[in-house]
């Protein structure tokens, strides 16, 4: 059976693919899509959830608005890795078939925990701040969360601080209260996320689909590569968000170790690091399981699927 899932994103290039992804995998069953402001403001994001979905022909999917900031921090938005947009590159014409639903992601998340007839699976490709929020007001629902499958944190160094991911820095009180609430917590981190590099062999392979969709593909990846060549030196750039949702479709594709990890929420210079106990240094018990190895090969096989099936369906 298909695993239930809420996908809570800020697209940006790296979440639309992974919306991609979780829209046509068919081990997915994608429940809604919630917004939350990271990427850039959410306002942005919410329109870039509904442009991506409109393309990947899923007018039924809900998409709500969530969290405009942190939970206590001042909002510090990504325009110089996704542009003004959010999702620079290709020009969108019209506005997106998909609406906005007249739900807040709050009332999503409760209203799907609720009612579905077994745990729901969260997949977050952006900072927790929804999902906080959620569990402070509803711990009743904790035990209705199956997993949170988080593309965040880094067993090694940062790419926004040298020591803080961008998810993780945005809001870490709430990745905090995330990982202190019991839910089992995955963490895909910088240190897997960098071995799903777009190379030109990946570009390529997306350029044989032949899609029109394919070619959006292609213009996100390449102008996210352009950015990280400018900001940090990539020849070619790591695709993050679909990496959680990898995870998710098929566990043998991303390789996970049990480990016990600690949110830096109050370091001068390290707020938002993910101070992860690989060695067992602290004699603390795990309490996530840790992202260390991806299957290049099976990972790539899966969003090209994706994105061949989604190109070949009436776009709604």
């Amino acid at each position: 059976m298909a695993i239930p899932v809420v996908l809570d994103c800020d697209p940006g290039h790296d979440d639309a693919m992974a919306l991609l992804l979780a829209v046509a995998d068919p081990a997915i069953d994608l429940l809604g899509v919630t917004t939350v402001a990271g990427n850039q403001t959410v306002e942005k994001c919410t329109l870039n959830a509904r442009r991506v979905l409109s393309l990947a022909g899923a007018p039924d999917v809900l998409v709500a608005r969530g969290a405009d900031r942190p939970l206590v921090r001042p909002l510090r938005i990504a325009d110089d890795v996704h542009g003004e947009t959010g999702l620079d590159g290709p020009r969108f014409e019209g506005d997106p078939t998909v609406p906005e639903a007249t739900i807040t992601a709050h009332e999503l998340l409760v209203d799907v925990l609720t009612t579905h007839d077994s745990p729901v699976t969260i997949v977050a490709t952006g900072a927790l701040t929804n999902v906080a929020r959620l569990l402070a007001d509803r711990p009743d629902l904790t035990d209705r969360i199956d997993q949170l499958v988080w593309m965040g944190g880094s067993t090694e160094r940062g790419n926004v601080t040298p020591y803080a991911e961008a998810n993780c820095f945005v809001d870490p009180e709430a990745a905090d209260q995330v990982l202190r609430s019991g839910v089992p917590f995955t963490m895909c981190g910088l240190n897997v996320t960098h071995q799903a590099l777009v190379t030109d062999d990946v570009l390529a392979a997306f350029a044989r689909i032949g899609t029109p969709l394919a070619e959006i593909c292609i213009e996100w990846m390449t102008f996210f590569a352009s950015t990280y060549k400018r900001l940090w030196g990539f020849t070619a750039p790591p695709l993050h968000d679909p990496v959680a949702v990898a995870r998710v479709i098929d566990p043998t594709i991303v390789r996970c170790v049990d480990a016990n990890v600690v949110i830096e929420t109050k370091g001068e210079w390290t707020a938002g690091a993910t101070a992860v106990d690989l060695h067992h240094y602290t004699g603390r018990p795990p309490n996530a399981q840790v992202a260390v190895e991806l299957d290049q090969s099976a990972f790539w096989s899966k969003l090209i699927d994706a994105v061949t099936l989604l190109g070949h369906q009436p776009s709604g």
